[in-house]
């Protein structure tokens, strides 16, 4: 089988945008693929965030995980930091990563932009822990959306390097790109972000994902009901591609082309369809909180078996680099 590494930041609560995005292509992975996906906490400390409560939200990101579907007996779900090799090879790949390379990243400008009183060198190296991740277990397709892909990219390009200059161990992994929609946050402009307070939250009250549905922003076009709209320029039907049904979605875009159908009936049409997908998604949170050993066994368990696999992959690596040993 082939591998597959993917990662989520435990950066609090998981929204409908990672959901439809990444983890719900990861469940459709598991069945072809050797998965491991993980909460990568390190990548989450490149930028400020309170000590105190980040354990706590890296076992929410684990939570959300195991609601959503992803079964521990079909993949390995583990935590970043625990397996110490992952820095480790970082380190290394950074020795061969020209300094121009992680410059040019697009999101380490747009992050940059973000967090302007703390712009590290965690925040420009991201993209080579990102490889390292990848790389530990010398996976070959990587799950990703396409502001990712950049980084994809560079880990390919990081492989060959190290491969040219020592020996060839690692892989030059592939996209698996999500053919998901890009929903944008309830403002109908940026990304869906906690940061920007535009999200829905995965595990959010129905009465209030109602009300950020209630007031967010449709084409800008449909000034009043009878206008006839773009469905195309409507996050809210974006929306509606992700969480309702195929036969639905033709009857939408007519409805919204002639004005057969006002924002605020797609909207609860809408909410109807979400409700049907997340709640029961809500519902396993909900008995998983009364599990919270198992929820760790099931990190440690992932940890230690990726552990061994990342330990062979550094004993490979330190041998060509002639290390001390």
């Amino acid at each position: 089988m082939n591998k597959i590494f993917s990662g989520i930041q435990p950066t609090g609560e998981i929204h409908i945008g990672n959901y439809v995005g990444a983890i719900r292509n990861w469940i459709g992975l598991v069945d072809d693929y050797d998965c491991i996906y993980s909460v990568v906490d390190y990548h989450a400390i490149t930028v400020d965030y309170e000590a105190d409560q980040f354990q706590e939200r890296v076992l929410e990101t684990a939570l959300n995980l195991l609601a959503c579907g992803l079964d521990p007996q079909k993949c390995r779900i583990m935590v970043q930091s625990q397996v110490p090799e992952h820095t480790e090879l970082a380190w290394v790949f950074n020795c061969v990563t020209p300094i121009g390379e992680v410059e040019r990243m697009t999101q380490f400008k747009e992050k940059s932009k973000q967090h302007r009183a703390n712009i590290n060198m965690g925040l420009m190296d991201y993209p080579v822990l990102q490889a390292a991740d990848i790389l530990v277990y010398k996976a070959g397709f990587v799950p990703v959306g396409e502001d990712q892909v950049q980084h994809v990219e560079l880990t390919r390009e990081i492989a060959r390097k190290f491969n040219s200059r020592f020996q060839p161990i690692f892989p030059e992994p592939q996209v698996i790109l999500s053919c998901a929609a890009k929903i944008l946050g309830v403002d109908g402009k940026s990304k869906m972000s906690k940061t920007l307070n535009n999200y829905i939250g995965l595990l959010e009250a129905e009465e209030s994902i109602w009300e950020k549905l209630r007031t967010a922003v449709t084409d800008v076009k449909r000034v009043r009901r009878k206008d006839p709209g773009c469905p195309e320029d409507c996050n809210i039907f974006t929306m509606h591609t992700a969480f309702s049904p195929d036969t639905m979605i033709p009857e939408l875009d007519k409805g919204c082309r002639r004005a057969d159908i006002g924002c605020v009936d797609c909207k609860k049409k809408l909410f109807e369809n979400m409700t049907a997908e997340l709640g029961p998604i809500r519902e396993r949170a909900s008995a998983l909180r009364s599990q919270p050993d198992y929820i760790r066994d099931v990190l440690k368990s992932g940890a230690e078996s990726c552990r061994d696999e990342a330990q062979q992959t550094m004993e490979e690596v330190r041998s060509v680099l002639g290390l001390y040993r």
